[in-house]
């Protein structure tokens, strides 16, 4: 079967640069590519009524589904069939639709906009949705607790005009606001947090029947009235956190949606008559410095690691060429991308200056223990040997390097190497550097760098301000400033940017497609 990569490119710079929900035709979403299309989706359920079941393995776990708190690939990825925003991404092209609202936001003045919430719109418990879910689910959202806080600062006030309206006022001009109001899941008032990190309820298109460490099942909401509705029985996720797991699934027929596969198994699958669907994203491995710790603190020891390591080896060895290599923190498909000023050509001889001056002989590399991370490990130890180190590799699962090593006061570890993505919630070029480099748990306590740099720090944080304010070429110029100081710094920076690669069998599947993120959406796709 053919391979189908699509370069996301043109609609990423629609979603990024309308900021608005104009663009989107007030629901539309564009037709995915993949096995099928949209409309053959619904050709395929005639009548309406879901039918059969879809089995998707995917390659990530959680123990956390809560919308306000999860960052997790395969909670994001399941929460997306079963809670909505007031408005939502088509993943595959990043084009914005009214998911619980409903239309665009009214503008009342500059820093004042209406959103309407849909009409009849229920949670699938059967209550109403109000005003006062959007309210709670918008302070759980932005609690000091949250991940998510971050992404709001431009925010002066979220309140009630009436049950069925509220009132958005920022602090100054922002013309993206249905694109952040994404990210607050509207879950019920009444629930705890304790009950929506276990299993949420929301109001799309699924509800939970069930989540445990290994599989997650999901049918219909009967409540649902939105504009996507469900086109199978039950949705099933395995868990299968191994390649080779994933893949045996895929060719025995116990799966019908495979989530990221390795290069190396992409014939296999096409000789089985799967679609591979590959789609160019942000998702990275970083290498990430603990800057309170001498000699991480300069900047120029920092980037002779990046120097040290070919890059362009580890795409084509490790990867199968699925990767671009990293030429700025931004990838090239972000339409806000600018080739960095400091370019990281592999140069060992550069790199074993910069170690000998700063007297670094030895360090401890920690990682995760993806699989793709793991099998970038050994050619990474190879390069930095060669500039003149000693090193050291711990390979741990990513909960026990964040919080026995990353996340604790006083980090003592050296370097780190671990995958990220922050695509999942969106282009926005200010949510990908915000995650990493916004005032949060990255920049306080990981790197330190808000503390070993605080001049810069500030720096970065004035020149993101400026960029969410301007609009067109300001804009473009501002993010290009902060891509320049980020690679400047490195405090973390990416080794290259993975190309997301998802199989689909046709055979049986209509209307799925890949993202340019972890996790799988599959949101209107259907069974033959």
């Amino acid at each position: 079967m053919r391979s189908t990569k699509r370069w996301a490119k043109l609609t990423a710079v629609a979603a990024a640069t309308t900021l608005a929900l104009a663009a989107c035709g007030g629901g539309g979403s564009g037709t995915p590519s993949g096995s099928g299309s949209a409309s053959d989706a619904t050709s395929s359920t005639s009548g309406g009524a879901p039918s059969g079941q879809l089995n998707l393995g995917v390659a990530y776990e959680t123990t956390n589904y809560d919308p306000s708190t999860t960052s997790s690939a395969l909670a994001m990825g399941s929460n997306w069939h079963v809670v909505e925003g007031l408005y939502e991404f088509d993943m595959s092209n990043y084009k914005l639709f009214p998911a619980l609202a409903a239309g665009e936001p009214t503008k009342v003045s500059d820093t004042e906009y209406e959103v309407t919430l849909r009409d009849g719109a229920k949670f699938s418990d059967g209550t109403d949705v109000t005003t006062a879910d959007v309210l709670e689910s918008y302070a759980r959202t932005t609690a000091d607790t949250s991940i998510y806080k971050q992404f709001f600062s431009f925010v002066d006030s979220v309140t009630a005009k009436d049950d069925k309206t509220i009132t958005i006022k920022t602090k100054y001009p922002f013309a993206a606001i249905a694109e952040r109001f994404v990210d607050v899941k509207i879950i019920p008032a009444s629930s705890t947090q304790e009950e929506m990190t276990a299993k949420p309820i929301g109001t799309g298109p699924f509800k939970y029947d069930s989540i445990t460490n290994t599989a997650i099942d999901a049918s219909p909401n009967e409540y649902y009235n939105g504009p996507k509705p469900a086109k199978v029985e039950k949705m099933h996720w395995d868990v299968l956190k191994d390649d080779a797991a994933r893949l045996a699934a895929a060719l025995g027929g116990t799966i019908d949606v495979m989530e990221t596969v390795p290069s190396a198994t992409k014939d296999q699958l096409s000789a089985a008559g799967w679609t591979l669907d590959e789609v160019p994203g942000y998702n990275n491995p970083f290498l990430m410095f603990n800057t309170a710790k001498a000699p991480f603190d300069k900047k120029e020891v920092r980037k002779a690691f990046h120097y040290a390591i070919d890059r362009e080896k580890l795409v084509k060895d490790a990867m199968g060429g699925d990767a671009q290599v990293a030429t700025s923190f931004l990838p090239a498909v972000n339409p806000m991308y600018k080739e960095a000023s400091e370019q990281f050509t592999y140069d060992t001889a550069k790199a074993k200056a910069a170690f000998e001056a700063a007297g670094l002989k030895e360090i401890t590399l920690i990682t995760t223990d993806h699989p793709w991370i793991a099998n970038l490990a050994p050619q990474i130890r190879q390069d930095l040997e060669a500039a003149g180190l000693t090193v050291n590799v711990q390979s741990m699962a990513s909960g026990d390097l964040y919080a026995n090593f990353a996340d604790v006061d006083n980090p003592t570890y050296d370097v780190a190497l671990a995958p990220g993505d922050p695509s999942v919630f969106g282009a926005d070029p200010g949510i990908i550097i915000n995650w990493w480099y916004g005032d949060n748990v990255w920049t306080q306590k990981r790197t330190q760098w808000a503390t070993s740099a605080p001049d810069q720090f500030a720096k970065l944080s004035g020149i993101v301000s400026e960029a969410e304010q301007a609009t067109g070429d300001d804009a473009k110029a501002k993010w290009g400033e902060a891509q320049d100081l980020i690679a400047d710094e490195a405090p973390i920076f990416p080794l290259f940017h993975r190309t997301m690669i998802t199989g689909i069998n046709g055979q049986k599947v209509v209307g799925a497609h890949g993202i340019g993120t972890t996790g799988l959406n599959l949101v209107g796709a259907a069974v033959k």
